[in-house]
Formats: C-alpha cells, sequence, structure tokens
C-alpha cells in the first residue's frame, strides 16, 4: 500500500508544470538560498574575466557542491513544486537546472527566450534537438548560435518538448508509471543529501557542449533508445 502511495500515473502537463517552476526559480533565485542567475554567473566572471574558464569553474564548483554531503538536504523546504515530489528530488532539479541555465547565459543566451528554455530542458533530459531541427528544414549553420536560435518555430519547439516529457516519463518508469523519487536524473543516487557525481558530471558536460561548442547532438545515443520505446505499439 505505501508503495503505490508514492507512485501515480505522471503526465507530460505535470512533467512540464514541474519544469516551468523550476525554471523560473532557477533564473530568480531563492531569497537566502542563492542569488538571480545574474548574479551568479557575474560572480564567476569577476574572478576569471573570461567566459569560457568562468563557466568551467562554475561546473566545477556545482559538481562538487552538490555531491557533498547534506548540500541537497541543506535546501528543504525552500523549493516548492506545483507538482506533489519529495524535497530532494525538487532540490535536485533546481540544482542541475540552475547550472545549465548559467552556462547558457554565460554563453550569451537569452534566457526569456523560449528556445533557449525549451533547449536547457532538453540538456536536462539528455535529449538531442539535432534530429528534430534537421527534420523541419531549420538551417543553423554548422552550430548553434545565440542569434540563429531565435529561428527555430514553435512547431519544432513543440516537438522537442514532446520528447522530452516522453524521456522523464519512460527513462525512470514503466507504461507511464513513474515512482516521482525517481524522476529526476541522478535523483536514486542521492544518499544522505548527496547527489551521484557521475550524472552530474555527465549533465555539465552536456551543457557545456550544446551552449559553448554548439553541438545539437549531445544525448543521441539517449535518443535512439527512447524512439524505440516510444514506437511500441501501444
Amino acid at each position: 500500500m505505501e508503495e503505490k502511495k508514492k507512485s501515480k500515473i505522471i503526465s507530460q502537463e505535470d512533467i512540464f508544470k514541474m519544469l516551468n517552476a523550476c525554471y523560473e526559480k532557477s533564473l530568480n533565485g531563492i531569497n537566502k538560498v542563492s542569488p538571480p542567475i545574474e548574479d551568479f554567473a557575474n560572480d564567476y566572471l569577476k574572478k576569471e574575466k573570461d567566459k569560457e574558464k568562468a563557466v568551467k569553474a562554475m561546473l566545477k564548483n556545482q559538481i562538487l557542491k552538490c555531491t557533498t554531503s547534506g548540500f541537497i538536504t541543506g535546501f528543504g523546504g525552500f523549493i516548492t513544486m506545483p507538482v506533489t515530489i519529495p524535497a530532494n528530488v525538487g532540490s535536485v532539479l533546481y540544482v542541475q537546472m540552475r547550472m545549465i541555465a548559467c552556462t547558457a547565459y554565460l554563453a550569451g543566451y537569452d534566457l526569456k527566450s523560449d528556445q533557449v528554455q525549451t533547449f536547457v530542458y532538453a540538456c536536462l533530459a539528455g535529449v538531442s534537438v539535432n534530429e528534430v531541427i534537421k527534420q523541419a528544414g531549420v538551417k543553423l549553420g554548422v552550430k548553434l548560435a545565440t542569434k540563429t536560435i531565435e529561428k527555430i518555430p514553435g512547431k519544432v519547439l513543440t516537438k522537442i518538448n514532446q520528447k522530452i516529457g516522453f524521456r522523464f516519463i519512460t527513462k525512470f518508469g514503466e507504461k507511464g508509471i513513474v515512482n516521482l523519487g525517481k524522476a529526476v536524473p541522478g535523483v536514486g543516487a542521492v544518499v544522505s543529501g548527496g547527489l551521484d557525481y557521475a550524472e552530474t558530471k555527465l549533465i555539465a558536460d552536456r551543457a557545456y557542449k550544446m551552449f559553448f561548442e554548439g553541438d545539437l547532438s549531445v544525448g543521441e545515443d539517449d535518443d535512439t533508445i527512447e524512439e524505440k520505446t516510444i514506437a511500441e505499439p501501444k
């Protein structure tokens, strides 16, 4: 009975309520816990001057910080979500998304853009946007650029968001039934507030490749698995 209470049918709507709330908190910060993303990023720029060095320092520090026992649980009730999820899940989601958003900001992207917001979600979920953009006939050049991303139409963002929703639902669940305690990458490895180092580093590397190197193929291997899952007959 107890296990059934922890699990529920989670929809794409639930996923995006959670992601959108977390994105807003990531950008605006949390009072007495973390500053707005601009202040967070600029603090590294003051120390490093060069944006590339600043983002590498930020990623390194965030990986170390959130793998320290007690860091995640230290957020406690500060992380509240519109979907009922364990406090540690919301905290992990916040830390990882904020790390990605800061990377995008330092690379010169407009975090208020719908396109950039979708790319941040794709990076967190490990969803490749490469094929979706190609299939839509959108030409972005050899790699992603801060201005050309704005040319990506809404219908393409919708397809990418569908893949993101499926990733969160299918990666940790079976037939749409998800234990919300495992709805976020890495949360299964949380022990006494420590976050799995390898998973967080993977997300950090993905963020750097996407926003600083313009590599839209990050997460492509996972997409192959996902497409097979989605394509299975109902």
